[in-house]
């Protein structure tokens, strides 16, 4: 694979970190030993986009990070360093929370007739006749009567178009729905020319939604319409005066406006409607973010053909594909990117630009092997490495005392399927009743099947995707079903038929052969596809952002990509696990921290010392005498609390306070985003508060982590040495070289002070590694700095080492060990062991401590060593 980094870094550009502040800090990067800068999205993003998900203009660089001048200067900056460039790309999804989205101004303003109507995800023909050709705009904060009764909305006039206004929101109106308006103004100003050209709208030609070239027609028809009323509203200010008064009287006529607001091509809906009704694919329950039919080809091109000229004329070496699942066909859209990524590569071959997917793979799940990437972002990497410094005897012990003093169940296989119904009933709603609309539809061309009622349909697909084990499956009538695709489906078969003896069993049988394209046809086919986009999300809100947040046995187990209920790695899966990466994902992206991790590495480093066994009656006896019956603040959040205080000491109030609002937020167990129990918000905000003024508590609290605080930080050195030289690419995420100690975003998104870090890197330069791990209570991180900057440094230096598919353990008693390519060995202690592995032979020399071995590794005064054969 052509241009495959020896390492990234990760940045997050926005307005108070643009092109201009990253090209400042590539020098940095080139001594850090980095070889790629891996950023956030860098199209236009909607106004004030901190992340750069929103993309509203594919064709344009983001003007808030210094626009295309400022990513040019970025690019020559990083190429005058010798540093690569690495993208991250959004396909799934747009945003659509203002008139910037100019494809989705359009699609508002002109519905199925809009040229880029088949752009995005809508349902322009759902069961509900109200809903029909129109899109369910839910952006009230009251029922669409009571706000259109106190006149919250409006009609203003733009020049010679108009918009729909609600406070902050603007839309467009229907060219067509305009002829009544211009014609009460024509007879206002006894204009004939006026009065032809409202006949002239309301003929506006409607088009198919796949029609394109009849809407390419109506648009310029509407363009020439626009032209002639401006012209006549110029010559004659008679004009632009009637129309106005006509809108101030279409304004102050509630039934008028109503009517009006019937005839545009959206629906205005109080905010709440959006679970059950909405008529498009969002990403997750976001509904400012609507799905892309990127399966298309033509919408392929065009989001895609900036990005694309970057990647041909080697301006970005490789891409990041955002959310993946949420494709129809991820295997068809990879292949297309793999195509148009193509460039030489020895004068005779092409090869594909370097890719990795944002794929979260469950316990046991492999990435289909046909999709032609490099591998994933690196979550399933994270959790074996967080795993393996994980003390699997201390599950029983820890999971008594969670039971015990919280009261909450210990079943975490349970406390999945239950929120995934959850989401499902709440956030999730529509999405499911848009799948149901799809198998009513299947079952009437089914003559066996077609007396099954609505409800039975509704509660079995329910129940079918909340058994589902994985994020989703990749069945196509192109590719296939797989063999993993198949056991994941009868999985959710028989464990719904299991739980639910009500379902009847010739339904879940029908349904498993639908989802297994053993029935075809394109109603079937259209069910699988939408089927396989919906239980990702359900995954995705039921278990990260509900589950996560409830079941708080361990959290730093509580991690994307990984699963709470499973305790610790072993060190034979361990290396199981990199052998497997080493031999079918070399090149694969492996991390710790990322944008989106619940916790930063550092944090789950200390987090995991509490399953060591001399740890745990210690935390045991920290957590009894603290955790209380509260009147309002239940005894699982106070758990959280502990744990989130613990990881994360030092914790400035103020982080804590917003740390445990977002957690009680997502739980969703008193509160949530969407119905705010301001009682117990408030509550929750005076209890944090009272445990940092008790100075009891503070000195109990210091006393706790200064008895684990060395185990963390020797956790800390080791996971990040082995992410680092572990099989796969590995990134550093942004200022976490040092220690860090951040939680959930946007704590994580927090700026980084670059100047601390060059100033550490300096004084590495004059430091040993014994100086540097004895400042590791007093100083940002010299050690973690020193691990990151050598191993960095080494695989730039020894690219064909780690680029290998070399992986091979070393015996190392209750240590991690490993040689790359026959010349490199890892060695970390776990669980409080030493630091001793036996040699391959041959002269090796620790490249952090300069001591030298040949047969066996012996302490250093370094917690952890990368050995180099002399």
């Amino acid at each position: 694979m052509a241009g495959v980094p020896s390492s990234t870094y990760r940045v997050q550009l926005h307005a108070g970190f643009t092109f201009d502040d990253a090209v400042a800090i590539v020098d940095y990067l080139r001594e850090l030993g980095v070889s790629h800068l891996y950023s956030s999205p860098v199209l236009q993003a909607a106004p004030g986009s901190t992340h750069g998900y929103d993309v509203v203009n594919h064709a344009v660089v983001n003007a808030e990070l210094g626009g295309a001048a400022g990513h040019a200067r970025l690019s020559d900056a990083l190429r005058a360093a010798g540093l690569g460039q690495v993208l991250d790309i959004v396909p799934n999804h747009m945003s659509i929370g203002g008139r910037e989205n100019r494809w989705w101004w359009d699609v508002l303003e002109n519905g199925p007739s809009s040229p880029y109507a088949s752009y995005f995800d809508v349902d322009w023909d759902p069961p509900e006749a109200k809903l029909r050709n129109t899109v369910l705009m839910p952006v009230l904060g009251d029922h669409y009567g009571r706000v259109l009764e106190r006149g919250e909305i409006v009609v203003r006039r733009e020049g010679v178009a108009f918009t729909v206004d609600y406070f902050d929101h603007s839309l467009p109106v229907s060219p067509r729905s305009i002829d009544d308006l211009l014609r009460g103004a024509a007879a206002r100003c006894d204009s004939v020319e006026l009065a032809s050209l409202a006949d002239a709208f309301g003929r506006l030609p409607r088009a198919d939604v796949r029609d394109r070239v009849a809407a390419a027609r109506r648009h310029r028809d509407a363009d020439v319409l626009r032209g002639w009323l401006s012209r006549l509203a110029d010559e004659q200010p008679t004009v632009t005066v009637a129309i106005d008064n006509e809108v101030a009287a279409l304004n102050g006529d509630v039934d008028a406006l109503d009517a009006f607001l019937e005839r545009q091509n959206y629906r205005l809906a109080f905010w709440r409607t959006a679970g059950r009704e909405l008529d498009y694919r969002r990403f997750f329950d976001i509904t400012t973010l609507v799905g892309l039919r990127v399966e298309d080809p033509e919408v392929f091109e065009d989001t895609h053909r900036l990005v694309l000229s970057w990647v041909r004329d080697g301006t970005v070496d490789g891409l990041r594909v955002d959310h993946p699942d949420g494709l129809r066909d991820p295997q068809q859209y990879l292949s297309r990117l793999a195509g148009a990524t193509a460039r030489p590569s020895d004068g005779e071959r092409t090869e594909a630009a370097w890719v990795v997917v944002e794929k979260i793979l469950e316990v046991g799940e492999e990435l289909p092997l046909t999709w032609p990437v490099a591998g994933t972002t690196g979550y399933d990497a994270l959790n074996d490495v967080l795993g393996v410094f994980v003390d699997g005897a201390g599950e029983k012990p820890l999971t008594d005392l969670y039971v015990d003093v919280t009261g909450e169940p210990a079943d975490w296989h349970a406390m999945v399927l239950a929120n995934k119904h959850l989401v499902m009933r709440d956030v999730l709603a529509a999405d499911v009743s848009r799948l149901t609309n799809l198998l009513v539809q299947v079952c009437e061309g089914h003559r066996r099947y077609r007396d099954y009622t609505r409800h039975d349909l509704h509660e079995t697909l329910r129940e079918v995707i909340a058994s589902f084990p994985v994020y989703r499956a990749y069945a196509s009538p192109e590719g296939g079903v797989s063999g993993a695709d198949r056991a994941h489906v009868e999985t959710a078969i028989e464990s719904a038929r299991a739980r639910r003896d009500d379902l009847d069993g010739d339904l879940l049988d029908f349904l498993r052969d639908l989802l297994l394209l053993r029935v075809r046809g394109d109603r079937e086919e259209e069910l699988v596809a939408r089927f396989q986009q919906v239980t990702g999300p359900v995954m995705a809100k039921g278990v990260e952002d509900t589950s996560f947040y409830r079941y708080n046995r361990l959290v730093a187990l509580n991690e994307v990509g990984g699963s709470p209920g499973r305790f610790g790695v072993s060190l034979d899966e361990f290396h199981a696990a990199c052998a497997r990466r080493a031999e079918r994902w070399p090149d694969t992206m492996t991390a710790l921290s990322t944008h989106d991790t619940k916790r930063s590495e550092d944090v789950r480093a200390r987090l995991a010392v509490l399953s060591e066994g001399d740890v745990v009656d210690g935390w045991a006896a920290f957590v009894r005498d603290r955790v209380r019956d509260d009147a309002i603040v239940d005894r699982n959040a106070q758990y959280l609390a502990l744990q989130t205080l613990v990881g994360a000491h030092p914790l400035p109030l103020d982080r804590a306070l917003a740390y445990m609002e977002k957690a009680a937020k997502e739980a969703k167990a008193h509160t949530s985003w969407t119905d705010p129990d301001d009682a117990y918000d408030d509550a929750l905000r005076s209890w944090v508060s009272s445990l940092y003024e008790d100075d009891a508590f503070g000195s109990a609290l210091d006393a706790f982590v200064a008895s684990i605080r060395e185990r963390g930080w020797v956790n800390a050195l080791a996971q990040k040495l082995v992410q680092l030289t572990m099989p796969g690419v590995p990134d550093v995420y942004q200022g976490s070289e040092l220690w860090d100690l951040s939680l959930v975003d946007p704590d994580n998104r927090r700026p980084v002070d670059y100047a601390l870090r060059r100033d550490a890197l300096r004084e590495l330069e004059a430091m040993s590694a014994a100086e540097a791990w004895a400042r590791r209570d007093d100083g940002p991180g010299h050690a973690k700095l020193l691990v990151v900057r050598e191993a960095l440094r080494l695989r730039r230096e020894l690219p064909d080492v780690f680029a290998s598919r070399s992986y091979t353990p070393l015996d190392a008693g209750g240590a991690v060990a490993f040689v790359r390519g026959e010349r490199v060995v890892t060695a970390v202690p776990r669980l409080g062991g030493d630091l001793s592995a036996s040699l391959p032979p041959g002269r090796w020399v620790d490249r952090f401590t300069g001591a030298t071995f040949e047969e066996a590794l012996t302490p250093t005064g370094f917690p952890v060593a990368l050995l180099v054969r002399a």
